[in-house]
């Protein structure tokens, strides 16, 4: 408590001698003392304050460490009397050296010494004030004859009454014992959560009764019951978790403090306030077993992720690319030139030539490794949720927006985004994403905060993209932006070198994922049946061919059955009987109508065969369809193009 203000009117009121103050505070008969409020000492003190407190000397002592707890009301109050010159205040408790609470009232006024500014505080004790009051009134009632004692003992009576009340409608178990441990009173709270009545208990030993065991069963010495030490030592003891005992023999969980009842220096018994805690104990347990529960689940969560990861690197080669082509040989060297930078990289290629693979090896061999690689299906994302799949949206931005939610730029920060099917973005939004990606931040759907971003782009289409911009579907600048680095994949027609290890690769997966023993090897009957296909789905179709052999094996026996493309084709289409009266047609007539109808639709589209109008469009078949009949028919590269 540091004070060092003093107005006109407390210096002009100031003494010249601290010495003199201190005769002054010895010849008071309240308690006195004169503080340094600087130093937050006493500078002295009367008897009467020394009493009060129960100490020798009170001179020397922290005026705040009489009053524990009130030392922002002190400081309030000698500021107030600083301010004012002298005031007053109600309600100061101070602590006695025995432990108990003293009530107070201050009177106080600011001096100016020769060695510097005091405060004389000048004390009541509320409670001492209190009996001297009720001495008086009983000392009058005594003069007032039997009319006044008759008032006086309803008095007492309302009074009982008020307090039977007051210990009967109290939430928590009350009960009180003697100095020799005998109960003397009990309220209902403690009866019902007991199961002792008021009669059975009160005049019996109180330990004996509830508190003789403890929870393991070892008996509980009375000399050691924290509530009989409350009288024995005049200290209050207070107990987070016990047990006592009900009357049926089962235990009850209680927390309890024990307060002395004192009169003067005398201890006159002890009032137990307790309550019963079973249910929050039971409750904490079950919260720290599904805690302890869920830590065991996330360590094993944790092992199995490592294990599997383990497994995938251990069954997958470098980049996960399996090939001994010269196309696949380029594409790894395109990988290694590219993954140490930030470019950005387009992946062209068919369905099922790989392209996810590409963008998994780029980033597993780029600086973002350490972060997550987010892949984005742009042709599964309905129309009107792109924006929110992208960027994100706050809870309430639209209809059915319950919560926040993290767009996938932002799970993706500081790693890479591989937007699959790029082009099948709307055309409204690849504006934002243009944004996005020059000014390398954005907001969330419904807020107004922009947040930074670093994201590297890898895309990946089967559509020719520039195709898709001369004719309006695709922004330049979009597609300008995604192609820095384009890589273009072979489809397995093209490298049919690749057949054979693609083959024996899938083949060991299979029998591993499918938990089968091992199938023999490819034979090169097996080998040569795979290489005579065209594969319009490619690695895709090659792994799932595969895996189907494996399931249907017998002995061990590998048997691919294949379906020509072709066939599949005109499968698909409904059959058409021929006219009545129609003329049959030869196996060679029907050759040269299909060839004579491949060629006119290669010249209508310029030579070209797949995309928006090519020859697999005119013809209603898929160009991977088409490419598949030109090798079956044989037609030569010459002839493709006349």
């Amino acid at each position: 408590m540091q004070i060092t203000k003093m107005t006109k009117n407390a210096a002009a009121a100031a003494t010249p001698d601290q010495a003199l103050l201190g005769l002054i505070a010895d010849a008071v008969a309240a308690a006195c003392m004169i503080v340094d409020p600087a130093t937050d000492l006493v500078a002295t003190g009367n008897a009467a304050a020394a009493r009060l407190f129960g100490v020798e000397d009170v001179a020397g002592l922290k005026f705040s460490r009489l009053h524990p707890g009130f030392v922002p009301q002190l400081l309030v109050f000698a500021e107030e009397v600083v301010d004012r010159g002298a005031s007053w205040t109600r309600r100061i408790e101070g602590r006695h050296a025995r432990g108990h609470q003293l009530q107070l009232e201050y009177e106080a006024r600011a001096f100016e010494t020769q060695d510097g500014l005091r405060l004389v505080f000048v004390a009541a004790d509320l409670e001492e004030r209190a009996r001297r009051n009720q001495f008086q009134e009983v000392d009058g009632l005594v003069r007032g004859g039997l009319l006044e004692w008759s008032r006086l003992e309803r008095l007492f009576r309302q009074t009982e009454r008020l307090n039977d009340l007051i210990l009967s409608s109290a939430g928590d178990g009350i009960y009180g014992v003697d100095p020799d441990g005998l109960t003397t009173f009990v309220n209902e709270a403690a009866e019902r959560m007991l199961g002792w009545s008021a009669d059975d208990l009160i005049g019996r030993n109180m330990h004996d009764l509830i508190h003789h065991h403890h929870a393991d069963g070892r008996a509980y010495p009375a000399a050691e019951c924290p509530i009989y030490n409350a009288f024995r030592h005049a200290k209050v003891n207070r107990v987070e978790d016990e047990i006592f005992w009900h009357k049926d023999g089962r235990p009850l969980r209680v927390e309890y403090s024990s307060n002395p009842i004192l009169e003067g220096a005398s201890v006159l018994g002890a009032v137990i306030i307790f309550r019963d805690i079973t249910e929050r104990k039971d409750n904490e347990r079950r919260l720290q077993d599904a805690l302890t529960e869920v830590e065991r689940l996330r360590q094993r969560l944790e092992m199995e992720n490592a294990y599997l990861q383990e497994e995938i690197r251990n069954s997958r080669n470098h980049h996960e690319i399996i090939g001994v082509s010269a196309a696949i040989a380029d594409t790894v060297r395109q990988i290694e030139l590219v993954a140490p930078t930030n470019a950005n990289v387009l992946i062209i290629g068919e369905s099922g030539t790989g392209k996810e693979l590409v963008a998994q090896a780029i980033h597993a061999d780029s600086p973002r490794a350490g972060r997550p690689l987010i892949r984005v299906n742009c042709a599964a994302i309905p129309r009107d949720l792109f924006e929110s799949e992208f960027f994100g949206h706050v809870k309430g931005a639209f209809t059915g927006a319950l919560r926040d939610r993290i767009g996938r730029f932002e799970l993706a920060d500081g790693g890479t985004l591989f937007l699959d099917e790029v082009g099948e973005i709307p055309l409204e939004l690849q504006g934002k994403l243009l944004r996005v990606l020059q000014e390398r931040s954005f907001e969330r759907i419904g807020e107004a905060e922009t947040r930074a971003i670093d994201v590297r782009i890898i895309a990946a289409t089967n559509r020719d993209l520039g195709d898709a911009v001369a004719k309006g579907q695709f922004r330049e600048d979009l597609y300008f932006r995604l192609n820095v680095f384009p890589i273009l994949l072979t489809p397995l027609r093209d490298r049919p070198e690749d057949i054979a290890p693609l083959a024996a690769h899938f083949l060991k997966l299979a029998c591993s994922q499918l938990n089968i023993a091992a199938a023999s090897a490819l034979s090169r009957a097996n080998v040569a049946n795979l290489m005579a296909y065209s594969w319009p789905g490619n690695a895709r179709e090659l792994g799932n061919v595969i895996e189907r052999a494996v399931i249907l094996a017998r002995g061990g026996k590998l048997v691919f059955d294949l379906p020509d493309a072709a066939e599949l084709e005109l499968k698909r289409r409904p059959r058409v009987m021929p006219a009545e009266g129609a003329a049959i047609e030869t196996e060679a007539e029907r050759r040269a109508r299909e060839i004579a109808n491949i060629k006119a639709a290669l010249a209508a589209s310029g030579g070209k065969v797949s995309g928006a109008d090519g020859a697999a469009e005119r013809l209603g078949v898929k160009a991977t369809t088409l490419y598949s009949r030109i090798r079956r028919l044989g037609l030569q590269r010459s002839e493709r193009a006349e």
